[in-house]
Order: C-alpha cells, then sequence, then structure tokens
C-alpha cells in the first residue's frame, strides 16, 4: 500500500511538472505598446536564479544558479501588428553555456487614440526549446493584454494560456499564467512598483496553492531617456514551489521618431505635447 501510494504521488508529481511554468527567459509584463510602423527594436533580458529550485525531471535541468540570457528584436507592422522574435541562451550553475530554443510571436494591439487610457491587446507565440529546457518542446502562448495608464499611474495584466504542443505536456491541457503589475511614475524619471507571474497549473485541474508558481518583483524603470527602456527587478517566490530569490534586467531600443503617427513602447519615447508618456 506504501509502495503504491508513493508511485500514485510520483507519477502525480511528474504530470504536474511537465505543465506548469512560468517563462524563466522572459519576465515581463505587456501593456498594449507595441512599435510604430517600420519601427524596429531590440531588447536584452538577463535574469538570474539566485535561489531556486533544485530539482526538475529529466531530461530537463534545475532551475538553481541558472542565468537566462535573451535577445528579442521586434518590428512595427501596422498601427496595431508588431512582429518579433526570441533567440534564448542559458549559463548552467556547472558554467556551461547554452543554446535555449528560440520563439517567434505576433501583437496585435487597439491603435493609439482608441481610448484615452485604456488600452487592450493580444499576443501568440510559438516556440520550439531543446528538451533540457523544455520537456515538450513546442509549445505555445495565447496571452491577452489590459493595460490602463494615465499621467502617473500604469497598470497591466496578462491572463496568460500555455498550450503544450508535443508530448507529455500536451496530454494536460492548456495550463493558466496570469500575470500583473501596478507601478506609479516619478516626475517623468522613474517609475516604480510591483510584478506579479504565477502559473496554477492545468485549466482543467489546477494545482493545490503550494505547488503553484507564484512571484513578486519589486521593479524600477527609468523614463528618463527618450527611445531607451530599462527595467530591473528582484523577485521573491511566494510557495514552495516558487524559486526563492530571482533577479532580473531588461535593456531595450527602438528606433523611432517622436512624429505624430508613433506609438511609443514601454519606457522608450519622449512625451509628445498632451500625450500621456508610457512607462
Amino acid at each position: 500500500m506504501h509502495l503504491l501510494s508513493s508511485s500514485a504521488a510520483l507519477a502525480i508529481f511528474f504530470v504536474a511538472g511537465d505543465v506548469m511554468a512560468v517563462d524563466p527567459f522572459e519576465i515581463q509584463i505587456y501593456d498594449g505598446t507595441a512599435n510604430a510602423p517600420g519601427a524596429p527594436g531590440l531588447e536584452l533580458h538577463v535574469n538570474r536564479v539566485w535561489n531556486g529550485v533544485r530539482t526538475a525531471n529529466p531530461p530537463e535541468l534545475p532551475l538553481h544558479h541558472r542565468t537566462h540570457m535573451t535577445l528579442e528584436p521586434s518590428i512595427g507592422v501596422t498601427r496595431f501588428l508588431e512582429l518579433g522574435g526570441y533567440f534564448q541562451t542559458a549559463l548552467r550553475a556547472d558554467g556551461t553555456f547554452d543554446y535555449a530554443g528560440t520563439k517567434v510571436r505576433a501583437k496585435l494591439v487597439t491603435p493609439e487614440g482608441w481610448r484615452k487610457n485604456l488600452r487592450l491587446g493580444v499576443n501568440f507565440e510559438l516556440s520550439l526549446l531543446p528538451e533540457r529546457y523544455e520537456r515538450s518542446r513546442w509549445g505555445s502562448e495565447f496571452r491577452p493584454i489590459v493595460g490602463w495608464e494615465n499621467e502617473r499611474w500604469l497598470f497591466a495584466a496578462n491572463p496568460i494560456v500555455g498550450i503544450p504542443l508535443g508530448p507529455p505536456g500536451a496530454r494536460g491541457g492548456p495550463t493558466f499564467e496570469p500575470a500583473a503589475m501596478a507601478k506609479i511614475k516619478i516626475k517623468d524619471a522613474v517609475g516604480i512598483g510591483f510584478e506579479y507571474y504565477s502559473s496554477f497549473g492545468r485549466i482543467a485541474g489546477p494545482d493545490k496553492l503550494d505547488g503553484q508558481l507564484q512571484y513578486l518583483y519589486e521593479v524600477v524603470d527609468v523614463l528618463a531617456i527618450p527611445h531607451f527602456e530599462l527595467n530591473i527587478g528582484v523577485g521573491e517566490g511566494l510557495t514552495s514551489a516558487s524559486n526563492a530569490l530571482v533577479a532580473k534586467v531588461i535593456v531595450g531600443y527602438s528606433w523611432e521618431s517622436d512624429a505624430p503617427h508613433d506609438r511609443a513602447p514601454l519606457g522608450r519615447s519622449a512625451p509628445r505635447p498632451g500625450a500621456v508618456r508610457p512607462l
């Protein structure tokens, strides 16, 4: 009976582990902004798991003491469409530098001026990762975007649905991975606030609270440099299944003009007269 119970618990652990995830390569909230038509952008995402989970389901590697580095080029296609991609690398705890997969995405947003303070959008993503970073290898993401901003505050929510496309994760079905942020802007110089990331597990069978992934990041954004983005944060895991401490940095630049028809991405563009400056 004890052996049967242990086997059942192990099976549940493996099934849950195949489908539960918070993307360790892109720790970012989308706020409904996009590059202006024809304007390219480039971001570098770097994060370090200083104190993390020390076990993983083989052939995946543990997150403890791992550093993730991701290049994200993007380009605005129309006033409501931006295309982008990710080239992911990782520095393992043993010092090995690794290729960690690629992703492509398409982001649709409401055009500038649709509403004074409200922005809506959706991001579609397709990924192919090595098994050591994602057992299912193929995956996709459906990320609704809601953003609200005025001269003082920025709020955004991303109720993400992750969709494993390969075995074994595909057998578990889609996962629910909500994320949100709240920030205050200070004299058009910096924004400070919180970002929240989580994974509740499979939509068809959510994990118990202690088995979910929950993170709260304290973050600072630099606003004072036109077209430039700098986001710095430190995150703490709120459950035993989460990494205890993660530090992250996002550095970005967009090659945009300040013409009235342009749409300013997160933290990169000087404000136009009478316009609300994005974080």
